[in-house]
């Protein structure tokens, strides 16, 4: 328990899956390409010369996960610059370190041009005139609104203002995933429910379903994410009623927090699983990525993964990287599991994450930067974002198909895309050169996961008491549940929890929010 009270111990910035972007050279635009659902992609209109006469100096700052960004010199940056007659500046910040970034440059005053920065973050500054209300100019910048829904605009902002441009985020791009070669081999169904489900993960846990026979399967995975909740298990979550977050009920926000009921459900099944060895024994120590890496190491038979990483090829695809180990091992989904009332739902994002531009900078700057972001929401913005230039990080070959090269993976053309801004489209790491049977065959997971989406009501919803100690509180309630899970305390424990939760801090945020949420209607 020490170790994993050490391990979560910090909170980790929400990552948003974003769509990877493209590198085209000084001399040379995105051709038209078949788009992802086949046909053609169409260009966008280049801008007119004299509408951007004036080069501008532009500073931009984003969020950075493993590789880091791009250096000062770099195709992207060179292509941008010559189309619309900028210097880009980017800074790219760790993802460990961005909200401490943030909280030194807004102490200053000295935030750059435009940046990325998550909700939280945005609801914390939002009030202090520090961001450009963009609604009176997206008349002019149609393909922001082309896609993006005025409901998504609306997140976090008060009622008639737009401060920023949301970062989309497939709603429903979190999907559970079984091995279907696991399920043939022991003579199982795909489960339709959770009692169904459980039985499944304890013969893949017990049943020597790899067949080594070595007992080192596990049914199923999770981690202690940033020490407040449990990654790639809502398709359990939401089975026992617990909300995302946050749910309505007769108009006033509810946390999962105080689910008593369902969460001692949740938490009961959980604490049978580890009991009986059927939950990884290793859960609360495990870092956010271990359950994949256990998975992808042909060790778990039940996970929930991005859509896209699914079956994508090379390095990014799960199950790619399982057959490296297992050459017959396949992934197969379907509906969530249905709980004992019937409840049942899909991790289920919001596009809550935005780039916002300073309100203090010069008009033209302002505009320049809208440019660059609408043009990043075109069709061949889009190509741009995930595949790079023609010629220096694919070719077209003489059958009509492509082909990458090896810049692109030295480049990685696509962390703009992927880190700052990108157009909606849920096949965010679809390729040219990718088979067009995968993109049906994602396209078709998201449209099931559709029937089953679970929206959190608090997005968007500001308490300062949840921006002060929310975190903490949500630390010590999971140190319980964790107790409880493995054994050491009784289900007494989790009423207690909750209680604790509550009285120090849980009932001002849940008053905060209720009043916030009030105000957005």
């Amino acid at each position: 328990m020490k170790k994993w009270m050490k391990s979560t111990a910090a909170l980790a910035l929400t990552a948003s899956l974003v769509a990877g972007c493209s590198t085209p050279s000084s001399s040379t635009a995105p051709t038209a390409q078949p788009n992802d659902k086949g046909g053609s992609a169409p260009q966008a209109a280049a801008g007119a010369a004299d509408k951007f006469k004036d080069k501008l100096s532009l500073n931009l700052m984003s969020i950075t996960y493993e590789g880091g960004g791009w250096p000062d010199k770099h195709p992207m940056i060179d292509y941008l610059n010559k189309k619309f007659n900028v210097d880009l500046k980017f800074t790219w910040v760790p993802s460990d370190s961005y909200t401490e970034k943030l909280g030194v440059i807004a102490a200053s005053n000295t935030f750059p041009d435009a940046f990325f920065i998550d909700m939280n973050n945005f609801l914390k500054w939002r009030d202090k005139g520090a961001f450009l209300d963009v609604k009176p100019l997206l008349a002019n910048y149609p393909n922001l609104t082309k896609d993006i829904k005025p409901e998504t605009f609306a997140l976090g902002n008060p009622s008639g203002k737009v401060y920023g441009v949301p970062v989309y985020t497939p709603e429903t791009r979190d999907t559970l995933v079984i091995r279907k070669d696991w399920l043939d081999k022991l003579g199982l169904k795909y489960p339709t429910n959770t009692d169904e489900l459980y039985n499944v993960a304890k013969a893949f846990a017990k049943n020597d379903p790899d067949g080594n026979g070595k007992d080192d399967t596990i049914g199923f995975s999770t981690s202690i994410s940033g020490g407040t909740s449990f990654a790639n298990l809502d398709f359990l979550k939401f089975a026992f009623g617990l909300a995302n977050g946050w749910k309505d009920v007769n108009g006033a926000l509810v946390p999962w927090q105080t689910q008593n009921k369902e969460l001692k459900d949740f938490l009961g099944y959980l604490r049978k699983a580890y009991a009986e060895g059927v939950l990884d024994k290793d859960f609360a120590v495990n870092k956010n990525n271990d359950p994949s890496v256990k998975a992808e190491a042909n060790k778990l038979g039940i996970h929930q993964l991005v859509a896209t990483a699914i079956y994508a090829e090379g390095s990014s695809g799960s199950e790619q990287n399982i057959k490296k180990t297992a050459p017959n091992a396949q992934w197969t989904t379907g509906a969530p599991p249905k709980g004992p009332s019937g409840a049942q739902g899909v991790g289920t994002a919001a596009s809550a994450n935005k780039v916002v531009i300073n309100a203090k900078i010069d008009k033209n700057k302002q505009e320049r930067i809208l440019a660059i972001l609408d043009y990043l929401a075109t069709d061949e913005g889009d190509i741009l974002n995930k595949n790079g230039v023609e010629g220096i990080h694919y070719k077209k070959t003489a059958d009509n198909k492509y082909e990458k090269l090896d810049a692109f993976d030295k480049d990685r053309p696509f962390i703009i895309g992927f880190w700052f801004f990108r157009k909606v489209n849920p096949l965010t790491t679809y390729r040219l050169w990718d088979d067009a049977a995968y993109a049906k065959r994602i396209y078709a997971i998201f449209d099931e996961n559709a029937k089953y989406a679970n929206p959190n009501k608090g997005v968007g919803v500001f308490s300062d008491t949840a921006a002060k100690s929310g975190t903490s509180l949500d630390q010590k309630l999971m140190s319980e549940m964790v107790k409880y899970i493995v054994g050491e305390i009784k289900e007494d424990g989790i009423d207690k929890a909750i209680d604790d939760w509550k009285k120090n801090g849980g009932n001002k945020i849940i008053d905060e929010m209720n009043a916030a949420y009030k105000l957005m209607k």
